[in-house]
């Protein structure tokens, strides 16, 4: 374990190395202490090592130290009597604010062992600030003229404490003109009114000051003061007068801006500054007036500002004032009429109220397709609106009422020669100049259910891993309908029928009805079911609807999910028991045969057989492929009386499945305790196998993509049983429609001997999706089927 040198590292840094590499005890506790803020230098706070339950002579020893989080350095710890200390003072305002809980967090370290304490310091508040006004002196102008029980806002003051040091209450100096409204909203929050409860007079009073204090509920009380300034002013008691009480204004539409409306004009018999007079629109007109016309406050004219149009409005009325100039200023008032004339400036509007589309192609004429209404904004002969549409089609307009029209069918139609039409409608007015306005409508003619889903192929193919998960999706089907709308809209369903033992095949899969994905609801099993063939029917939402069916072939794809099967074991002597060998057997002497199957077909079932420690073999082997055990040369004494080997068989799945046979060997001295021959055990064991291999490469192309298919062809020869009938089967070549899946059209079978004279059916089939895989395997094969010097 490497030493750090103590004094070459920060304390921060030595910190969180103690805290990441210390593996022994580490204690904590917690400790909490309450102090008032603004104590003195070295008042004491509490017995911290006592307290914590350490020992006072054992502070320095065990490397006392106290670390205060983030709030300053605030206290200190006496190592020779373990006493905590103030060593500044504290402000709580200045620390936590006007947060209501202030409390300062210490970590105390010791070593041997490691242990942290976190203390809590809480800082109690004390009254050490008075109330502050935001200003030391508080203005306020009011007329004489204003009424009693007028109220005007005060700012309150502050307070930096807390709790009851903040709560504050507010006294007004007596006076006979105002008094003092304290608002209440909450503990918290009050709003300070001035309140006039008698008339003023500037002749007697011109100003009035008064005193405002604000006093916490501290011990002791302390308190603030804003003086109160209030101006007196005199009363203006003549409003302006407008010359005329209303103003009536003609205006064509469309103006330009600046255009002179009116200049209007307004009196004040008052003198001096009473006397001068400005002109403001009224505050209660509407947004749109104030921006449609503006207003010269010392001339008093009035201009266009805005589009004036007399579609959208034709007359204003338009509210004026006339404002003194005094301290208490008086308002004259008065209005402006403004009618706006019309100008042909609006083109023709058409709307289609209804709409009958698509048109039927079996339509009978006089079939209404739309309504169509005409208008214009303006008036009179501005507003008067024909209607027309093109010659040489099978429609027609027939007025209905006013500037209504109906757009009927004149003649049959045909969806087949003609599928939608472009009618283009033209309204115009008979103002001067005439204007004109048109707009199209399209009419689709509506087929009849006529057409059946089609698949745009006659049969899809799947290939899907056995053991997949529920629910997965499979593929997808799609079908396409040549009509439109309800005709077109397809819904999939799988065609029912029975699979294997009367099982249904919607047990095996659905098929959603609007998207056509086709989903597993089983896993598939392939050493149950290899190939699942159904149908499914697409229909469509017409009356009456049609249906089109397509074939799906789903083959399923074997995976390594069965482990190597290991079969009894027995003795040469067909009883169970350890296998009998002579000392006098020489090298390549048959002793015995590990028997296995793999429920797996193809590749997943090609077992190979060895010996799962090679070093506790001894002087036997294992045929790789055969599963016989021999001997690898002649038998000693030194041998020992018996041999216990473990043979691991696996298979050439990915990842392999592998299972172990364990079997025992005797070595005995007489040659006549056992005749262990391949030709003699025939009879009791099943015919030995000979196995020629030979590879076949074929390249097979479908539907374009080239699919590499290595097809392992073993060839048996059998002794001859009474009971064993083997020979080689067909080998067939399947070629993968899908680049990178496994591949598997029909059972294809290859006949295999094996020791119980069995037969398995089997086929192996690779596609290349990875290059180098087939390269690999091919290499791998080849290693693995080169004699072995020991087996020759």
């Amino acid at each position: 374990m490497a030493v750090l040198r103590r004094d070459s590292l920060g304390t921060g840094q030595l910190l969180r190395l103690v805290l990441l590499h210390t593996a022994w005890e580490v204690g904590s506790g917690q400790v909490r202490y309450s102090l008032p803020e603004e104590s003195k230098h070295a008042t004491f706070v509490g017995r911290l090592a006592q307290d914590l339950g350490l020992e006072v002579s054992e502070l320095v020893s065990r490397m006392f130290r106290m670390v205060s989080k983030g709030r300053g350095d605030y206290f200190e710890v006496n190592l020779q009597s373990g006493v905590l200390f103030v060593k500044s003072p504290v402000d709580r305002e200045e620390v936590c604010g006007l947060s209501p809980m202030c409390a300062i967090d210490l970590e105390v370290i010791v070593d041997k062992p490691l242990r942290i304490f976190h203390v809590e310091v809480e800082i109690q508040d004390i009254n050490d600030n008075a109330p502050v006004f935001s200003v030391n002196e508080d203005n306020f102008i009011i007329a004489e003229s204003r009424l009693p029980d007028s109220s005007f806002p005060l700012e309150g003051a502050s307070d930096a404490d807390i709790g009851t040091n903040s709560l504050l209450t507010y006294k007004l100096r007596p006076s006979e003109h105002f008094i003092l409204d304290v608002q209440r909203k909450n503990d918290q929050s009050k709003s300070l009114v001035l309140v006039l409860k008698k008339a003023l007079d500037r002749e007697e009073t011109p100003e009035h000051r008064l005193l405002l204090t604000a006093t916490d509920a501290g011990k002791p009380e302390l308190t603030g003061s804003v003086q109160l300034v209030v101006t007196v002013l005199d009363a203006n008691d003549n409003a302006p007068v407008f010359n005329q009480s209303v103003y009536e204004v003609s205006l064509y539409e469309n103006a330009a801006n600046g255009t002179l409306v009116i200049k209007l004009n307004a009196t004040d018999l008052d003198e001096g500054i009473n006397k001068d007079v400005f002109y403001s629109f009224n505050n209660r007109m509407s947004i749109k007036i104030k921006d449609m016309f503006s207003l010269d406050i010392s001339t008093g004219e009035i201009r266009v500002k805005g589009n004036m149009d007399f579609e959208t409005q034709n007359t204003y009325e338009i509210q004026v004032e006339a404002i003194d100039k005094g301290h208490a200023p008086l308002v004259g008032h008065s209005k402006v009429l403004v009618e706006v004339l019309d100008v042909n400036d609006n083109v023709p509007e058409l709307a289609v109220t209804s709409l009958s589309l698509p048109v039927p192609e079996d339509a009978p004429p006089g079939t209404v397709v739309a309504l169509i209404s005409v208008s214009d904004r303006d008036s009179g002969d501005n507003g008067k609106v024909t209607c027309s549409i093109p010659p040489d089609l099978p429609f027609q307009l027939v007025s209905t009422f006013k500037n209504y029209h109906s757009l009927v069918l004149a003649e049959a139609v045909d969806r087949e020669r003609v599928s939608e039409y472009k009618i283009l409608v033209t309204a115009r007015d008979e103002g001067a100049p005439s204007l004109s306005a048109s707009s199209s409508i399209l009419v689709p003619i509506a087929d009849v259910n006529d057409n059946a889903p089609a698949f745009p192929q006659p049969v899809y193919t799947v290939f899907v891993k056995e053991n997949n998960r529920p629910g997965a999706h499979l593929l997808s089907v799609s079908a396409s309908d040549p009509d439109v709308r309800e005709n077109a809209f397809v819904s999939y369903s799988v065609v029912e029928r029975s699979v294997g033992e009367q099982q249904p095949v919607s047990s095996y899969i659905s098929v959603h009805s609007e998207s056509g994905h086709i989903y597993g609801l089983q896993p598939f099993d392939y050493e149950e079911l290899q190939v699942l063939q159904f149908q499914v029917s697409a229909r469509d939402a017409g009356f009456p609807s049609l249906c089109g069916n397509v074939t799906v072939q789903l083959f399923v794809l074997d995976e390594n999910d069965n482990a190597p099967a290991l079969s009894p074991p027995g003795s040469g002597r067909g009883s169970p028991g350890p296998e009998l060998v002579p000392l006098s057997a020489g090298a390549g002497h048959v002793v015995g045969k590990v028997r296995a199957v793999d429920a797996d077909s193809g590749y997943n079932a090609w077992l190979r057989y060895e010996v799962q420690e090679a070093g506790a073999a001894g002087p036997f082997r294992v045929g790789v492929y055969s599963g016989e055990i021999s001997t690898t040369r002649a038998l000693e004494e030194a041998d020992g009386p018996s041999q216990r080997l473990v043979i691991l068989v696996k298979d050439h799945g990915e990842p392999a499945l592998s299972a172990t046979a364990t079997v025992s060997l005797s070595l005995v001295e007489s040659p006549q305790a056992v005749k262990w021959d391949s030709r003699q055990r025939v009879g009791s064991e099943g015919p030995l196998v000979d196995m020629n291999v030979s590879l076949t490469i074929a390249i097979c192309s479908v539907s374009g993509l080239f699919v590499l298919v290595i097809v392992v062809y073993v060839g048996l020869r059998c002794h001859p049983g009474p009971e064993v009938m083997c020979g080689p089967g067909k080998a067939t070549v399947v070629c993968s429609s899908e680049v990178g899946s496994w591949s598997y059209s029909q059972r294809q079978s290859r006949n295999l001997c094996v020791g119980e004279g069995t037969a398995k059916n089997d086929l192996m089939v690779f596609s290349p999706n990875v290059p180098h895989f087939a390269e690999n395997w091919e290499k791998k094969i080849e290693s693995e089927f080169t004699p072995n010097e020991n087996e020759m």
